[in-house]
């Protein structure tokens, strides 16, 4: 028995394709997003409905978007779903996720069990869109998701870490075995519950300038700041910032690293 076969689909490799099958974890996890008909519900990568079917028996309504057109084909079609269901055939990497909530007319609740390959970028797209989101559940590889929720002085914190928790509060909400799936990835996965900052914490003028310094650091995070971020702060103005050219990128907080951005933001380097 081919076990990348699953329901008669043949898992890809190239779309990162790995079926949840476990009830128990299926049922915590719906339990987890907590799906309530009068919201908008949106589900990117639903696969062979393993999440899709139970949170429908919740919704009258909900959308959503498969890259696999054989997938997307196969959900249209459906018994217990055709009628609920919006299918966006289409790569999420390419949605304009505010257009869609506008079209729904409210913030949309966004979940999915996220293939490996694309989950980081698939949420730095969804970050910029997090004005028309309420909250975000994804199943993602255990280490993404300590990533997500590290703090300043670990390993796991960087540049993903620093930027997750300036646009959203993070909350890891359980781990789940390779035995949950068909083919068993070879790592251990985990939810976790993104939710947009009503109110941002830690402003930032800019956020592409914020991008910018987390990537100088973090592409080097061996240096010390004086070295890695050297062109654009001087050790004085890194003191005046409050903030310790010995340090490394990895010992700087969110906090910090906005101050910095807004610093830039309002002192661009002069072009020679």
């Amino acid at each position: 028995m081919n076990n990348r076969v699953h329901q008669g689909h043949f898992a890809r490799k190239r779309f990162g394709q790995n079926f949840l099958n476990d009830q128990f974890v299926i049922e915590s996890i719906v339990s987890a997003i907590h799906p309530q008909a009068d919201h908008a519900m949106v589900e990117i990568g639903p696969g062979l409905g393993a999440l899709t079917l139970p949170v429908a028996e919740h919704l009258t309504q909900f959308t959503v978007v498969e890259l696999d057109r054989d997938l997307a084909a196969r959900l249209t079609v459906h018994p217990q779903l055709k009628d609920k269901l919006t299918v966006i055939q289409q790569d999420a990497m390419t949605v304009n996720f505010a257009e869609l909530s506008q079209q729904i007319g409210q913030p949309l609740r966004v979940f999915g069990n996220l293939p490996y390959n694309i989950s980081t970028p698939l949420m730095f797209h969804l970050f910029s869109y997090t004005h028309a989101i309420r909250d975000m559940h994804f199943m993602l590889q255990k280490e993404v998701v300590n990533r997500l929720v590290a703090g300043p002085n670990s390993k796991a914190y960087g540049r993903l870490s620093v930027m997750a928790q300036y646009y959203c509060q993070v909350i890891p909400v359980l781990e789940v075995p390779p035995t949950a799936f068909t083919p068993p990835p070879k790592v251990d996965s985990a939810v976790v519950r993104l939710v947009p900052h009503a109110v941002q914490p830690y402003p930032v003028a800019d956020v592409r300038v914020l991008s910018r310094i987390t990537t100088a650091a973090f592409n080097q995070r061996r240096k010390t700041l004086r070295n890695s971020l050297g062109n654009v702060f001087s050790v004085e103005q890194l003191v005046a910032l409050k903030i310790d050219p010995a340090a490394r990128a990895e010992n700087v907080s969110v906090e910090q690293y906005c101050r910095l951005a807004n610093w830039l933001s309002e002192h661009p380097p002069t072009q020679e």
